[in-house]
């Protein structure tokens, strides 16, 4: 069973960048599509981004395309979102997530990591 921890969370200005790291253990996530998901406070959890297992294809929610990119290190087995023009309604608890099925089914991700926080102001 694989294990997953974000890092790179923090409190940064509209308009600003950030890079979020998912470290995974236990497991390769050569074998696992990942994706990144994200939760503000009073709202559903939104699915943002997925990668496929050799990183060739992605999708992204269109709240955030164009401006977030989600790639993938097997060899590290770590996971990045770089999220870019940052607005304030980006903030929210963001969650690096596994699934043993397709990158593009947010309903078939059943590994978590704790979340990391990122609140963008105004």
């Amino acid at each position: 069973q694989v294990q997953l921890v974000e890092s790179g969370g923090g409190l940064v200005q509209a308009g600003g960048s950030l890079r979020l790291s998912c470290a995974a253990s236990g497991r390769t996530i050569s074998t696992y599509a990942m994706g990144w998901f994200r939760q503000a406070p009073g709202k559903e959890r939104e699915f943002v981004a997925g990668i496929s297992r050799s990183g060739v294809s992605t999708y992204y929610a269109d709240s955030v395309k164009g401006r977030f990119t989600i790639s993938r290190d097997n060899a590290k087995n770590t996971v990045y979102l770089q999220m870019s023009s940052l607005k304030p309604e980006d903030t929210a608890v963001y969650f690096c997530a596994a699934s043993i099925s397709s990158y593009s089914n947010r309903r078939e991700y059943g590994y978590w990591g704790q979340g990391t926080q990122v609140t963008v102001s105004s």
